[in-house]
């Protein structure tokens, strides 16, 4: 199966918040991760995955965890993975976590940068903090490429 490094490889990151998931998408080689939707979270979210998956050939998921500040992970980071875990097993697709600290004041503070306006800001924010998850997944990824796999 193709890795992030691969052509063809083509990784989802996932941001999974109380209501929304937020998706990002890589492109094919690996290097850059871009917003791509917002899925409401319930019934039908792992079909709504799935077909986000299906149009851009995903071969992996990339979920963000929600490990405290300390460095531990709590209740809320037990129930993504539980959560998580089931829609990759639906969408017959590995799984990988990412830490996700601070990336959705990332993302805020990225959209506020940027100009974009409160209310779109809402709407924008779970798929640009899936992206900041993701782009630091494939960031680590070629760092370990380059180190010879070394950590």
């Amino acid at each position: 199966m193709p890795d992030a490094t691969e052509p063809g490889g083509r990784l989802l990151g996932l941001d999974m918040g109380g209501r929304r998931i937020g998706v990002a998408v890589s492109d094919e080689l690996g290097t850059i991760a871009s917003p791509c939707a917002m899925v409401p979270r319930g019934p039908g979210d792992a079909a709504a995955i799935g077909a986000i998956a299906e149009k851009y050939g995903a071969v992996r998921l990339v979920a963000g965890l929600p490990i405290g500040l300390s460095g531990r992970e709590g209740p809320q980071a037990a129930e993504v993975r539980a959560y998580t875990d089931a829609i990759a097993e639906d969408l017959g697709l590995p799984l990988v976590y990412w830490d996700e600290r601070l990336s959705t004041l990332i993302a805020e503070r990225s959209l506020i940068a940027s100009g974009t306006r409160r209310q779109k800001r809402k709407e924008q924010v779970d798929a640009v903090a899936a992206a900041v998850i993701l782009q630091g997944y494939l960031d680590h990824q070629r760092w370990s490429a380059r180190r010879g796999g070394r950590r």
